[in-house]
């Protein structure tokens, strides 16, 4: 539980969407819909009015898509997180939207305990990656590439990394808490953070969500 309420704006273009989504979030304790956006366009300018600290953002909305308003509310350099609505778990537009700065994603269809759920995860600013879906997700879409898709940056840099900052970026991929990279690696938590930290940065990654898209197209981790 946090010690602070965490502000939500809510993205879609289908009302009933948007209004059961804000009931359900309302009647959490720690968290409050601030505001309701119907496409992308008014999502970007919302978050700019707002500044919530979770966006739950539909991919397929008229005048700017999801894909696209996330980039753009992440290009802006705030400190929102875009929390990503999908109704299927294997679509290639979530694929998308998590390369383009989204920190995870969440079937319309979760309960209400797992959207709020969600919104906390991503708010504490972890990311809201469920290691069989999201390994079934990257593994699929980054094969269908004609060319490099490759963060350049990232690319770049790649080169940089310890060995252990390697494993740990991979241990990312593979869906890994800090926790459990720490019992993995038989070291203290705190290492891990530190090691987490420095491949974000070395990489000019925003978050574990980026890392893992990364390591999957770098082929750092195969298919299992």
């Amino acid at each position: 539980m946090t010690d602070r309420t965490i502000r939500v704006l809510i993205a879609d273009d289908q009302m009933m969407v948007r209004e059961g989504f804000s009931v359900l979030l309302n009647a959490m304790p720690d968290i409050e819909v601030v505001g309701e956006a119907v496409n992308g366009r008014e999502a970007v300018g919302k978050v700019r009015e707002l500044t919530p600290d979770v966006v739950l953002m539909d991919i397929r909305m008229p005048e700017l898509n999801g894909i696209e308003a996330t980039r753009e509310i992440i290009a802006a350099d705030g400190t929102s997180k875009v929390l990503v609505l999908t109704t299927f778990d294997l679509d290639e537009y979530v694929y998308q939207a998590l390369r383009a700065g989204a920190s995870g994603f969440l079937l319309k269809d979760a309960s209400a305990r797992q959207l709020a759920d969600g919104v906390r995860v991503v708010a504490a600013g972890e990311a809201l990656l469920a290691p069989s879906i999201t390994k079934r997700l990257i593994t699929e879409f980054s094969k269908l590439s004609d060319g490099p898709r490759l963060m350049p940056q990232a690319q770049a840099a790649y080169g940089e990394l310890t060995d252990r900052e390697t494993e740990v970026l991979v241990l990312i991929a593979q869906g890994l808490s800090n926790a459990e990279i720490a019992g993995h690696l038989v070291v203290a938590e705190s290492t891990i953070k530190t090691h987490v930290s420095r491949v974000l940065v070395k990489l000019g990654l925003r978050d574990r969500t980026q890392a893992a898209v990364f390591a999957y197209e770098a082929r750092l981790v195969t298919p299992g």
